[in-house]
This record gives C-alpha cells, structure tokens and sequence, in this order.
C-alpha cells in the first residue's frame, strides 16, 4: 500500500471509531473492575461509550429478564445504597448506569433508553464483557448472562460480541488503582476487546449480519508468556466442535477447532465463534465467511 493510500485508510478509521457509539454491559456488575477498565480502555480509543450493567453480580442467568425493581440492599461494592430507584447512574458521570435485574435487561435499556439520551439514536455496537471467567462451549454459553446480552443486542437489531476472559477476579474497580495481577490482567484484556472491536468494524458497517453474534475467549494473561496484549492471538473456532458440519474454508481446512480446544492450547490463543444470537449456536459456513472476511489478517492459525 502507497503512503497516500495508506493515510486516507488511517482517515478513515479514524472516522469510523470517533462517529460510533457503543453501549457497554456484563453480567458480573456495573461496578467489578473489569468494565471499568473496559470502558475506560474504548473511551480512549476514541469510542463514544454508555455503560448499562447489573447493580449486583448477575452471573449465570442467561438470557432471564425481569422488571427492574428498587433496591433492597446496596449496589455491588455498596456502590449505591438501599432503596435506591430501579435504574440509577454515578453521580459525577451519569454514563456509568446500573440496572437492577439481570443482564438482558440492561443491555436492554442501555439500547432502548441510554442510547437515545446520549447518541440521539440507537448504539452502532454493544460490547458484553470482558466476563470474569470463561464462557466455552454450548453449557456455559447457554447460561451465561455475558453472552446472554450479547444475544439480546443482536435480536434487537444492534450487533454485538460477548468478551470472557480466565485469570480475573470479582473485585471492585477501586482495584484498579492498585498495581496488583487483577489490575494487569483487566488492562491486557480492555486493549485486546479494543483492538478486536476495532479489526471488525474497521471496513464500516454492517459489522455483522443480522441476528448474529460473537463469542470470544481470552486465556490467562497471568503467565510471563501472556502478559501483553501482542502476545495474544486470535483463531476463528466453533462454539461445539463437528467433524461432520462444513465450516469456512481456512487455515487449510473446512473444519474450525472447538473454542474450548483452542484456548486451552498452549500459548496465548483466544477463541472467535460465530453464533446465532436466537439459539446461542454455530452458523453456517457463509455467515463465518463474513466474519473471517471483516477480520482478515486479524486473525491468525494455530501453529
């Protein structure tokens, strides 16, 4: 690529990140280090960011919904007090929302009432995540309320990619503060969503087909081997791995690895899987074409 080429690309991008908007959500809290960490890592990268998550530790409960009621004892990290109303937001930032019901329902009135507060219309992107804690394979995905909102913004109109993440810690974000292992391994974790969020909406949208979502896993960054962000590399996988079902043809073969498999290798690999956000399953070989497609040299094979 010329250096001309190269600059109008680097324009473009640009105007891509400052003009999309992004709601934040999770199932762990509003208030647990590692969406704080999240939301200040897209902030910086030039996202326009509203976060929308769980008053208290939601996870596990998939794709449940209820009405949000008052609270009767204070928010995680007694980040809000009883009695407090059903939504409420930081009183030095009102971007920074808490939803007292479950996962679903905050992605949901982050979508249906923040967006339009602070964008003027529906969010370009959600982000759900990074998860304390893996979500691999068709169980765990299932009941997962992370990957749960990632579903719920797809379903809605609004694509979306659920983050998990192994080796942290349910700890408040005032942690963050401190230079301890949860504290690095939030950080390795916010810029590698950033970058990924960036690879797949680079090209401008539409970032995915309707109806579908992305589940990506990260390993432990607590090892020496893992321990930045460039370390890390990305492998497109299926949520349940088949030697029967024809996938996208690439790394040599029509055949992706099972996500569990792959984060589990040795190494610093992080899984991709394309589901279908209504049953939370794999999809076809050419609705992963489009995403391997947006991602391109992004993503790498095992080696």
């Amino acid at each position: 690529m010329n250096l001309l080429a190269s600059g109008a690309a680097l324009l473009i991008y640009i105007g891509i990140v400052r003009s999309t908007n992004i709601v934040l959500t999770n199932d762990d809290g509003w208030a647990v280090a590692m969406i704080r960490a999240q939301n200040s890592a897209l902030l910086e990268a030039g996202y326009d960011v509203v976060l929308s998550a769980p008053a208290e530790n939601e996870s596990g409960t998939g794709s449940s919904t209820a009405t949000p009621t008052t609270l009767t004892e204070p928010c995680e990290f007694d980040t809000c007090t009883t009695g407090s109303p059903p939504e409420g937001f930081n009183a030095s930032d009102p971007r920074l929302n808490y939803v007292n019901a479950f996962p679903v329902d905050s992605v949901r009135f982050g979508i249906q009432t923040l967006s339009p507060t602070f964008f003027g219309g529906a969010p370009d992107f959600v982000v759900s995540g990074p998860n304390v804690g893996n979500n691999l394979g068709t169980a765990t995905v299932d009941i997962s309320g992370t990957v749960g909102a990632a579903c719920e913004a797809a379903k809605e109109g609004i694509p979306s990619t659920a983050f998990s993440a192994a080796g942290l810690s349910q700890v408040s974000f005032t942690d963050l503060s401190n230079d301890n292992a949860d504290t690095l391994a939030a950080l390795v974790f916010s810029q590698l969503t950033v970058e990924f969020v960036n690879a797949l909406l680079a090209a401008g949208p539409p970032f995915l087909p309707p109806g579908i979502s992305v589940n990506v896993n990260y390993p432990s960054s607590t090892s020496s081997s893992c321990a930045s962000p460039s370390d890390f590399s990305f492998i497109l996988t299926r949520i349940a791995p088949s030697n029967s079902a024809t996938d996208v043809e690439t790394c040599g073969t029509d055949h992706l690895p099972g996500e569990t498999a792959v984060v589990a290798t040795t190494g610093c690999f992080a899984s991709v899987s394309v589901m279908n956000a209504t049953t939370k399953t794999d999809v076809d070989a050419t609705t992963q074409a489009f995403v391997l497609n947006r991602l391109g040299d992004f993503l790498s094979c095992l080696s």
